[in-house]
């Protein structure tokens, strides 16, 4: 089955002021994270902080996340256009998040308050990322809803026609809908990596790391599944994903940034749970208060 996207990325006007469902998945995943965070913190998952405490981390990390997701893309995706034109670091609204860049605004902001509350950081990161990958889905879906990084064509009798692709620059909507109809765009179809984003990355990372989470696990096992989990789906999603126009492929003809930086990830990862098997497990308090 083939798809023509016609979703509208704005999800409300108000006057002057264009609300995108893009920013609002961002909010539904902090509202997720703190939801789940409380519920943690109440059963003395992080012992001697309280809920307030979490409230701050929780605050710092959007603020990492925001600011780590900009810089990383400027850096890691569009650093020559950096240099011609500084100033295009502050226009987030022209878009351009990198989730490798947020993860070191996080883990950054995670560090300064975990050093102001007295806890050990891999302390913090092991209850912090079972409240992430929620986020991580609910943004790739807002990627879809706003037809950007789509994948490469399927080739086949399935897919989704995706407007905002090169091939229908200055096509109208009356155009596109009127080719679609006639069968003539078939060709073009893509894949929705964005959902396989969502589903890998958000979904089954979440099931996983959550469940595994249930119990008390020795320091660093936490994080290192995680960034196990999130490393290999992105590194493997990538193959069906259209690389950046600005870098294209890195190496071999498939290589792209994205799998470049997931690999240390990936390394990070198996790293974190070898070091688990001789770490001590943190036990819930009795409160969480």
């Amino acid at each position: 089955m083939i798809i023509l996207h016609q979703i509208d990325p704005i999800a409300l006007s108000l006057g002057p002021l264009d609300i995108h469902w893009y920013g609002v998945m961002y909010l539904l995943g902090f509202g997720i994270a703190w939801w789940l965070g409380v519920r943690r913190i109440r059963a003395g998952r992080l012992p001697g902080v309280t809920e307030q405490a979490f409230g701050d981390l929780l605050f710092y990390g959007m603020l990492g996340v925001v600011l780590g997701g900009r810089i990383g893309y400027v850096l890691f995706y569009g650093f020559a256009d950096l240099v011609k034109d500084p100033l295009m670091l502050l226009r987030i609204w022209e878009g351009g998040m990198s989730f490798h860049g947020g993860l070191l605004g996080v883990a950054a902001a995670g560090l300064w308050w975990s050093r102001k509350q007295h806890q050990h950081f891999f302390d913090v990161a092991d209850f912090v990322v079972p409240l992430v990958p929620a986020g991580l889905g609910l943004g790739r879906l807002g990627n879809y809803i706003g037809g950007e990084l789509w994948g490469k064509p399927t080739g086949a009798d399935w897919g989704v026609v995706f407007p905002r692709a090169p091939e229908f620059a200055g096509w109208s909507a009356e155009q596109l809908q009127a080719q679609f109809a006639s069968g003539a765009l078939d060709r073009f179809a893509r894949h929705p990596s964005q959902l396989y984003q969502a589903f890998l990355e958000g979904l089954v990372t979440f099931c996983v790391v959550w469940w595994f989470s249930r119990k008390p696990r020795p320091r660093y096992a936490v994080l290192g599944l995680f960034l196990l989990l999130y490393g290999s789906f992105r590194f493997l999603v990538e193959f069906v994903r259209v690389p950046d126009v600005q870098l294209g492929y890195l190496a071999f003809g498939w290589l792209t940034m994205g799998q470049v930086l997931s690999l240390p990830l990936i390394v990070l990862g198996l790293f974190g749970l070898w070091l688990s098997r001789r770490s001590p497990t943190v036990q819930p308090a009795a409160s969480g208060a």
